[in-house]
C-alpha cells in the first residue's frame, strides 16, 4: 500500500512538474488557467492536450501545449524544422473556420519551453481512442482507456471528416496532406474535427476549375515530425512525387480501415526503406486481398477499397462519399440534423423537435447526453421554440442519473421554471411533475419546482388552473408534507371559493378529494370539512364533490369522521344539501346511502359507548352495595358468604380478561388460591337459597339466640298494658319523641283497645299507628272499605301477661328493616298532639300528602313507613306468618269492651 502510494505521489508530482515547466512563462497563461493534462494529438501525437477556462469568462477550452525538451536530441536545424513545420500548421488551423475543423480559440503562442495554443474543449485524439497512448499522462485516464466508439458515432464521425475534407477540396482548394488517426480530434461533445495541416498544399492556380497542387519530394533524412505519417500516405506521394484531392481520399480510405481494425493501417511502412515499402504495397493494392477488408461493415466495404484504389480517378470524391447509403443511418442523420440546426428556421426546427422522442432511444446515452442534450439547451433562449425542445429534454433526463441530471439538464432548467408564456410549458412540466421531484434537489424543488406549480393554481388562465388540478393527484405523493398543508392546499381552496369557473370549482373538490389520502385525519376534520360549508354554489357536479369528499374522508380507514362531528356538522350539512332542487334521482339516492351509512355508524358507535358506560355503573353499584351490605350486616357467617360471592365474581372477571386479552401470567400460588376460591364459589352456587325458619327456643335460658316474634309480642303487651296508666298530655305542648320507658297513650286521653272493630273494617291498636283529632276528609277511608286483611293481633299480645310493665329491648327489630328507608324507633311513636300544636314533626312518619293537611288522620307504620290503615303492605305483617285464633270477647289486659270505648272511636272515626 506504501509502495502506491508513493508512486501515485511521484505520479501528480510529475504531472505538475510538466505542466509547470512546460507552460510557465508562456503568454497562454495570462488568460487562460492550465488545468490537468487530459490527452494528446497531433503529428505523431506531439502536442498534449490540457484541459482550462478562460480567467474572464471561466468559459471551457482546451490548451494545446509542445514541450520543447522532446526534441533536445535533434541539431538546431532540425529543431528549427520541427518548430517551423508545427507553427505552420496551427496558422493555418486557425485562419480556417469550419464546424468540421477543430475551432482554435487562442492563437499560437511561443516561449522559451513551449508553443501553445488553445481550441474548443477536446476529449480526445482518434488515434488515443483507439489505443494509440503515447503522451498521455500516466496512468492512462479510465475515460480514454474505457471509451469505446458506438457505430453512430463512427458513422457520423466519417461522414463529418468527408464534410471537412469536402469542404477543403472544394472551398478553399486545399489538400491537408496529412490526414490520420491523429490529426483526427474529438471535442468534448464527440464531434470529430480536421487538424494537423502542417503539410496542407493550396493550389497554385485557386481560381481554375482545376486546382493544381505542387507537391515536395519525400526526404528521409528529415526528422519524423518533419514528415507525414507515411502509412496513411498515398502512394504518388512517394513514387511520383504527385498529390491532389484524390490523395486525401485514399488517407480516408485508410482511416476508415484503421476504424474498423482497432487503429491498425492497411500496411505498415518501412520508415527506412520507405520506396521499397511503397512499391510492394502499390503491387498487393493491385491484387487485393479480400481479407484485408473483412472487418469493414459491409454496406461501405465496396466504398473503402475503391479508396484504396492505386487510380486516383477510380477514387470517390468528398462530395461523393457523404452521399453514400452507409451514411444514411437514422442516429447520424440525426445528428447532422442537429449541426445544422443554425440554419433552419422556426417551423423546420419544430418539426424535427416533434419527431425526436421517436429516434433519442435508438441512439446511445452518451452520444444523446454530450451530443444532443447541448444542442437543445441552446435553444431555450427561444421561447417559441421551448414547448417543442423541452419534451425531449426532460425525456432525456429520464435516463439520466440524479448527479447527471443536477450536473448537466438543472442548470438549464431552471430559467424555465419561471416561464409562463406559452401556456404549453406549464403544461409539459406538470406532466413530468413526477421526474422533477424525484431527480430534483429539494432546495430546488423549494425555490424553483414548486413556486411554479403555485404559479399555476393562481393564474388567471382557466386552462391552466383546470390542467394543474387535474395533474396535482399524480405527484401528490411527491411532495412534502408541511409544503402541502401550509401552501398547495391553500391555494387549492382558494382557486375553488373565488373562481366563476364551475370546471375550476369542481375540478378543486376533485383534487382535494383525490389528495386526501396524504393528509392526516385531524387536519382533515379541522380545514377541508370546514371547507365545504363555505362553498356558495349548489351546481349538482359541486354537490356531488362535496358529497365525495365526505364520503372519501369517512370511509377511508385512516381518515374517518368521529361521532360527534357526524352528529353536530357533517349529518345536518348532507341532509341540507340532499333536498336541493337541482338533484335528481340518481343523485339523492348517493346522498341518502352515505347519509344512512354515516347514522349506522354512529348509532353503533353511541350505542356502544352507552353500553360501556352501563356495564361501568352496574360494576360500581355491585361494588357500591358489597361495601355497604359488609359494613352493616353483623353476622361473621354473612360477611364470609358475601366476601366469597364478592371474589367469585371478581375472579370471573379476571378469568374473562384473562381469555380475552392474553391476560397477566399467575404464579403457582396464585393459581392455586385462585382454584380453591372458584371450588368454594362453585360449592355456594349449589346450595339452596337462604329461606327464613322459625328458631326454637333453646333450653337453656343464658343463651345468646333470641325468637324475634316471642320478643316483638312481649313488647307490644307490655306498651298495651302501659297505655290505660299514662296520663294524657298537656295541651298546647310539642312532643318530637318519647322515652323509651313510657307507655303509649290514647289521643285525647282515652284508651285505645285492641281488637276489631267491624264498623271501621280494621283492627285498631295503640302500636303500629297514629291518629289525628281533626275531622276526617272524605277521601281519608278512600282505600280502607276494600281492605280484606283483617289480622288479629288478641293472641300475639296474650305472651305478655304477667309480665313487668318495663319495655323489654327493641333492638332486634333493627335487623327487620331495609337499609335505605329511615328507621323509626318505637320511642318516637308518642301520642297525637292536640288541636292548635306544632305538628311539624309529623312529616317525619306520614307522607308528604298527610304533612301538609294539618290535623288530617295520619297512619304510620312500623319503622316509620307510612302503610296506611291496612297491614298488607309490609310482609311482616301478612296473615300467613301468623296464627289466626278467633277473637276473644276480652283483650289480653282483661279489660273488656266497653260501650265508652265504641263510643269514643265512632267519635273519631264517625
Amino acid at each position: 500500500m506504501e509502495s502506491m502510494l508513493n508512486k501515485f505521489k511521484n505520479t501528480v508530482t510529475k504531472v505538475t512538474a510538466d505542466v509547470t515547466s512546460a507552460v510557465m512563462g508562456n503568454p497562454v497563461t495570462r488568460e487562460f488557467e492550465v488545468g490537468r493534462h487530459i490527452a494528446s494529438g497531433g503529428p505523431g501525437l506531439c502536442w498534449r492536450i490540457y484541459n482550462g477556462t478562460k480567467k474572464s469568462t471561466k468559459q471551457e477550452v482546451a490548451v494545446f501545449v509542445f514541450d520543447k525538451k522532446i526534441i533536445d536530441k535533434y541539431q538546431k536545424f532540425d529543431k528549427d524544422q520541427i518548430i517551423d513545420s508545427l507553427k505552420k500548421g496551427v496558422q493555418q488551423l486557425t485562419r480556417l473556420r469550419h464546424p468540421r475543423l477543430l475551432t482554435v480559440q487562442h492563437p499560437l503562442e511561443e516561449s522559451r519551453d513551449c508553443l501553445a495554443f488553445c481550441t474548443e474543449p477536446v476529449f480526445a485524439s482518434l488515434s488515443n481512442v483507439l489505443g494509440q497512448w503515447d503522451n498521455l499522462p500516466s496512468p492512462v485516464p479510465n475515460d480514454i482507456k474505457e471509451y469505446k466508439l458506438f457505430d453512430v458515432e463512427t458513422k457520423y464521425g466519417l461522414l463529418q471528416i468527408s464534410e471537412g475534407l469536402s469542404f477543403l477540396h472544394g472551398g478553399v482548394k486545399m489538400v491537408h496532406g496529412n490526414l490520420c488517426l491523429e490529426n483526427i480530434i474529438l471535442n468534448k461533445s464527440g464531434a470529430w474535427k480536421i487538424m494537423g495541416f502542417d503539410f496542407s498544399i493550396s493550389s497554385v492556380n485557386p481560381s481554375d476549375a482545376e486546382p493544381k497542387y505542387s507537391c515536395k519530394e519525400w526526404e528521409p533524412n528529415l526528422p519524423p515530425l518533419c514528415l507525414p505519417n507515411p502509412e496513411y500516405l498515398a502512394p504518388e506521394y512517394i513514387l511520383s512525387v504527385s498529390c491532389d484531392a484524390a490523395s486525401d481520399m485514399y488517407s480516408l480510405g485508410v482511416v476508415m480501415h484503421s476504424v474498423f481494425n482497432e487503429g491498425k493501417p492497411v500496411f505498415q511502412v518501412n520508415k527506412h526503406d520507405i520506396f521499397k515499402s511503397f512499391s510492394r504495397q502499390l503491387d498487393q493494392l493491385s491484387n487485393m486481398n479480400p481479407a484485408l477488408l473483412n472487418k469493414i461493415p459491409e454496406e461501405v466495404r465496396e466504398h473503402v477499397k475503391m479508396l484504396l484504389s492505386v487510380t486516383p480517378n477510380v477514387r470517390p470524391d468528398a462530395d461523393q462519399m457523404t452521399k453514400i447509403p452507409f451514411f444514411d443511418d437514422v442516429g447520424a442523420v440525426t445528428l447532422q440534423y442537429f449541426d445544422t440546426l443554425f440554419q433552419r428556421d422556426n417551423l423546420q426546427k419544430s418539426q424535427f423537435y416533434k419527431g425526436l422522442p421517436k429516434v433519442l432511444p435508438k441512439l446511445p446515452k452518451r452520444v444523446v447526453v454530450y451530443r444532443i442534450l447541448p444542442a437543445l439547451t441552446s435553444e431555450f433562449v427561444n421561447p417559441d421554440m421551448v414547448p417543442f425542445v423541452l419534451p425531449n429534454v426532460l425525456l432525456i433526463a429520464e435516463d439520466c442519473t440524479k448527479e447527471e441530471y443536477v450536473r448537466l439538464i438543472l442548470p438549464d432548467l431552471t430559467p424555465v421554471f419561471k416561464q409562463q408564456e406559452p401556456i404549453q410549458i406549464l403544461l409539459i412540466f406538470l406532466q413530468k411533475m413526477d421526474l422533477l421531484l424525484t431527480k430534483t434537489p429539494s432546495e430546488d424543488i423549494k425555490n424553483s419546482v414548486l413556486p411554479m406549480v403555485y404559479r399555476a393554481l393562481e393564474a388567471p388562465s382557466v386552462q391552466i388552473q383546470e390542467l394543474c388540478l387535474n395533474i396535482i393527484p399524480t405527484f401528490a405523493n411527491l411532495i412534502d408534507y408541511p409544503a402541502m398543508k401550509n401552501s398547495l392546499i391553500p391555494r387549492i381552496k382558494s382557486a375553488c371559493l373565488q373562481t366563476s369557473s364551475l370546471a375550476v370549482r369542481v375540478n378543486s373538490l376533485v383534487c382535494l378529494g383525490k389528495i386526501l389520502e396524504y393528509l392526516d385525519k385531524w387536519f382533515v376534520i379541522d380545514e377541508i370539512l370546514p371547507f365545504l360549508l363555505q362553498i356558495p354554489s349548489r351546481e349538482p357536479a359541486v354537490l356531488m364533490g362535496v358529497l365525495g369528499i365526505y364520503k372519501c374522508t369517512f370511509s377511508h380507514k385512516k381518515l374517518g369522521i368521529p361521532k360527534e362531528h357526524l352528529a353536530t356538522k357533517s349529518l345536518p350539512h348532507l341532509v341540507s344539501l340532499s333536498i336541493d332542487n337541482n338533484l335528481n334521482l340518481n343523485q339523492f339516492n348517493s346522498f341518502m346511502v352515505v347519509i344512512r351509512e354515516m347514522l349506522s355508524r354512529m348509532e353503533a358507535e353511541h350505542k356502544t359507548k352507552l353500553e360501556q358506560l352501563h356495564a361501568m355503573q352496574e360494576q360500581q353499584r355491585f361494588l357500591s352495595t358489597f361495601h355497604q351490605l359488609s359494613l352493616k350486616s353483623k353476622s361473621p357467617l354473612t360477611r364470609s358468604v358475601l366476601h366469597s360471592h364478592f371474589m367469585f365474581e371478581k375472579c370471573n372477571k379476571c378469568c374473562c380478561l384473562a381469555d380475552g386479552e392474553g391476560g397477566m401470567s399467575l404464579t403457582l400460588e396464585e393459581k392455586q388460591r385462585l382454584a380453591k376460591e372458584q371450588e368454594q364459589a362453585a360449592k355456594l352456587r349449589s346450595q339452596q337459597p337462604l329461606a327464613p325458619q322459625s328458631i326454637k327456643p333453646a333450653a337453656n335460658t343464658n343463651s345468646q339466640t333470641k325468637d324475634l316474634t316471642s320478643s316483638l309480642m312481649n313488647n307490644m303487651t307490655s306498651l298495651s298494658l302501659a297505655g290505660s296508666a299514662r296520663p294524657p298530655p298537656v295541651q298546647g305542648s310539642t312532643m318530637s319523641a318519647f322515652p323509651s320507658s313510657s307507655p303509649m297513650a290514647g289521643s285525647m286521653g282515652a284508651p285505645v283497645s285492641n281488637g276489631f272493630n267491624p264498623a271501621m273494617g280494621f283492627q285498631t291498636a295503640s302500636v303500629g299507628m297514629g291518629m289525628g283529632m281533626g275531622p276526617s276528609g272524605p277521601g281519608f277511608y278512600g282505600g280502607m272499605a276494600s281492605t280484606t286483611s283483617t289480622p288479629n293481633f288478641g293472641a300475639l299480645t296474650q305472651g305478655a301477661v304477667g309480665q313487668s310493665g318495663k319495655p323489654p329491648d327493641m333492638s332486634a327489630l333493627d335487623s327487620l328493616f331495609t337499609p335505605n328507608k329511615p328507621k323509626v324507633p318505637l320511642k318516637q311513636m308518642g301520642p297525637i298532639a292536640p288541636p292548635g300544636a306544632n305538628t311539624a314533626w309529623l312529616s317525619q312518619f306520614g307522607s308528604a300528602q298527610n304533612a301538609q293537611t294539618p290535623m288530617q288522620g295520619v297512619s304510620v307504620g312500623l319503622g316509620g313507613m307510612s302503610s296506611g290503615f291496612g297491614m298488607q303492605a309490609n310482609p311482616f305483617f301478612s296473615p300467613q306468618n301468623f296464627s289466626q285464633p278467633a277473637a276473644p270477647s276480652m283483650n289480653p289486659t282483661g279489660v273488656k269492651q266497653s260501650s265508652s270505648v265504641n263510643n269514643d272511636l265512632k267519635d273519631l272515626f264517625g
